[in-house]
């Protein structure tokens, strides 16, 4: 796939100031004139936000036609034709929002006016969606109010088209659920090979825990779209469908409204085809919220997309934690099939080629192997479970972190649902088991066990360990020892040692890989992920920048054409 060839700027008696310029790039060549009669020949399936943006400010498009679109991918592609399954449910009132900002042109202080945007089903809108976590349990479930994420969406004039399907509870009810599943939605399909085995779940994994939100980006089912990490949840479902996300610095993007797994770790991020798309979006989150005390320390640029260059990896010094002469300590590039490690292999190449000093040195197994006490043992209760009654491990922090964040969440946001504690909704779990319980709920069960106040001297040591081994040990000694502006990591294989601190993180597509196990499939994504220290993203978006630009190695899924 080559770089497109750029247009001209929308013309200067069109109302955009210089300031409004800036942060909305020339438009890139996926209209053949520029006539507003063109509309039906920008092709949704494969624009990017900043595409469909420039069409908007120039009247090539207006954002009803653009919804429509993007209604009518969602009718033949996730509900038809191979079932993707990503959007959980279609914003009954997304059409006449669009008609309303049929008339807005896009501008510095509205820079999404009528982009349609697809949300993750764990973050709370107050509108006619409920907001489920793709909980059974949470069924019909509503919000008091708009989680702050969305309403700076809103006021950037953002259309929200639907909520995306996720891997229920963000992957913390139970051992061994595969990625993409909810017992509200069932299995969310990878669009570049959605085959599933006889069980009824995916050969080739979407990636979770936001699938959804994943899937509906890669296929062309929305503009862009918002899910949540905490340790993975957005990485993972970027290396597996090709495309760019940004898993935040905790505290960049407010929390406040978005179903909780653990606040030491828990973060809203974009989910893009390209990395000025993902800057323009963290432009419009990135936010102080007084809810929310961790956005007090916030630290941002006035504008992401400002530092994007392709010639940004000139001189960066990138760390490469994967050393020839230690092969034993190597949890990141190590596991990757041949194919794999030459897809690595050549990004690392282009890194160099680009000007970058690459310096391969292990990380200490402190770093990746986590500090005493850091996991607890839970009784595998998985009905599928290959391992059924052995112990599995999970997260200390992440256990005793849950339970007191899914009361307060219940208690402080949710409506319109019986579920008023973690203890209903395990009742409820237990009580429709042949639903809602395909894969069991045994990391509710152990979360349920604890005190649920964060008073626990095992807790307070699990999060201290967390930081000493991921944060001191790990990425801090890591990039002051070798003097790095960031590491890079195959997919998302160092999502743990930068979320436990809770750095961030931008992932790029890298190239493809197939086969699962023994089993062949068709090819499909590996990312490279540039993680780096606290409020470092915009320096790890633009040696993203520089690196996309080089390789443009994003192709989209096939057999999902323009209707």
């Amino acid at each position: 796939m080559t770089e497109p060839t750029k247009g001209a700027r929308p013309p200067s008696d069109g109302g955009l100031k210089r300031r409004e310029l800036a942060i909305m790039p020339a438009m890139l060549g996926v209209v053949g004139s520029g006539a507003a009669s063109a509309q039906s020949a920008i092709p949704v399936d494969n624009a990017s936000l900043s595409d469909l943006q420039q069409a908007l400010a120039q009247g090539r498009i207006t954002s009803s036609a653009l919804t429509r679109a993007y209604l009518a991918r969602i009718e033949a592609y996730d509900r038809q034709g191979p079932g993707l399954n990503s959007v959980r449910v279609s914003n009954p009132d997304a059409l006449s929002i669009a008609a309303g900002l049929d008339g807005v042109t896009p501008s510095a202080k509205q820079p999404l006016a009528g982009l349609p945007i697809l949300v993750k089903d764990n973050i709370a809108t107050g509108d006619k969606q409920p907001t489920t976590a793709g909980s059974l349990a949470l069924d019909g479930a509503q919000t008091k109010d708009d989680a702050p994420v969305i309403k700076k969406l809103r006021e950037a004039g953002a259309v929200i088209l639907g909520k995306a399907n996720l891997t229920e509870f963000a992957n913390i009810l139970a051992i061994g659920m595969p990625s993409g599943y909810s017992s509200i939605a069932g299995y969310v399909r990878n669009p570049y090979s959605p085959k599933l085995m006889a069980n009824g779940a995916p050969v080739v994994l979407p990636g979770g825990s936001s699938a959804g939100s994943a899937v509906a980006v890669a296929a062309g089912l929305c503009a862009a779209s918002i899910g949540t990490e905490t340790s993975g949840s957005l990485l993972s479902p970027a290396t597996q469908n090709g495309l760019v996300t940004v898993k935040p610095t905790v505290g960049l993007i407010s929390r406040s409204g978005i179903i909780p797994i653990s606040h030491s770790q828990d973060t809203a991020g974009p989910m893009t085809r390209t990395v000025r798309d993902s800057a323009i979006l963290l432009n419009v989150l990135a936010a102080r919220d007084p809810a929310d005390l961790a956005t007090q320390l916030l630290q941002r640029p006035q504008d992401y997309t400002a530092d994007l260059d392709k010639d940004g990896l000139k001189g960066a010094r990138i760390g490469v934690p994967s050393d020839p002469d230690d092969p034993l300590n190597d949890p990141f590039y190590g596991p990757l099939s041949l194919r794999g490690k030459e897809v690595m292999a050549q990004a690392i190449r282009v890194l160099e080629d680009l000007g970058a000093t690459v310096v391969r040195a292990a990380i200490p197994a402190i770093g990746w192997i986590g500090g005493p006490g850091t996991t607890m043992a839970v009784l595998n209760r998985n009905p599928l479970g290959m391992n059924k009654g052995t112990p599995g491990t999970a997260s200390v922090v992440f256990l005793y972190e849950l339970k007191r964040d899914l009361n307060l969440y219940l208690r402080d946001w949710a409506t319109g649902t019986r579920m008023k504690t973690m203890a209903d909704i395990i009742a409820f779990n237990a009580e429709n088991a042949d639903k809602a319980l395909r894969y069991g709920q045994d990391l509710f069960l152990a979360a349920e066990a604890t005190r649920g106040d964060l008073s626990e001297l095992e807790y307070k040591s699990a999060r201290a360990m967390d930081l000493m081994a991921a944060k001191e040990r790990g990425m801090d000694a890591y990039m002051s020892q070798h003097r790095l502006d960031a590491v890079v990591f195959p997919g998302a294989s160092g999502s743990t040692i930068a979320a436990k601190p809770g750095y961030p993180s931008v992932q790029v597509p890298a190239g493809f890989v197939s086969g699962v196990g023994k089993t062949e499939t068709p090819d499909y994504p590996l990312g490279l992920t540039f993680a780096g220290r606290a409020w470092s993203e915009a320096t790890l978006l633009r040696l993203a920048y520089a690196y996309e630009q080089a390789t443009n190695a994003r192709r989209p899924p096939p057999d999902l054409p323009a209707l």
